[in-house]
């Protein structure tokens, strides 16, 4: 059922490629939820097309959900990734806005575009998001952040304002473990595009 699901309304959206459809499958999560679309998808195995599409759902409706701090992490990762934000489709300095455009255009590309574009795309987006989360988490352990009011924050004995304290190590932890699954992910994506090109991935 996942997969001929998944099959299904690829082709009819690319062969129709009617603007009231395209909206209707882009906003999909909004209209059904989120799950509906894990009952069909979410099991399927990570290297074929329903898990390919769970993935990019998930991806949107995260783009959108987080439209504003995803740009700031977007503007620390673009400056070492700018390759990748040729293929992704994003300016330097992106507003949320064009977050959650990006996010449509990558979703509803799959649909009536070239579908390894997509993921392509969809991957570029992620390893940048990572690079930054990276660069974060770097900036918290090595204390290069701005200093920390002092009126306002308490600093443990002996510590510098400028050293990272626990609490800086423990997020510092979480965004590397969010950056790691992100590049999975990016990964995932395009394994999927290149078997798509193969013509393997069903």
């Amino acid at each position: 059922m996942s997969h001929a699901s998944a099959a299904a309304m690829l082709d009819r959206v690319h062969h129709s490629q009617d603007p009231a459809v395209v909206e209707r499958v882009l906003t999909l999560v909004e209209r059904e939820g989120v799950d509906i679309i894990a009952e069909l998808w979410s099991h399927a195995q990570p290297d074929t097309l329903p898990a390919m599409l769970w993935r990019l759902y998930l991806l949107r409706t995260w783009m959108h959900r987080h439209q504003q701090s995803l740009s700031r992490l977007w503007r620390a990762g673009e400056p070492v990734a700018t390759v990748d934000s040729v293929v992704a489709g994003i300016d330097q300095a992106p507003e949320a806005q064009d977050i959650a455009h990006t996010a449509d255009s990558i979703l509803s590309g799959a649909f009536t575009g070239d579908f390894a574009v997509a993921l392509e795309r969809a991957a570029a987006f992620t390893d940048v998001i990572a690079g930054g989360l990276h660069a974060q988490a770097k900036r918290l352990v090595h204390g290069d952040h701005a200093p920390r009011d002092s009126a306002h924050e308490h600093t443990a004995p002996g510590n510098t304002q400028n050293e990272p304290t626990s609490d800086d190590r423990t997020t510092a932890a979480r965004l590397m473990h969010t950056a790691g699954n992100l590049l999975v992910t990016a990964h995932d994506f395009r394994s999927g595009a290149n078997q798509w090109r193969r013509g393997r991935l069903e």
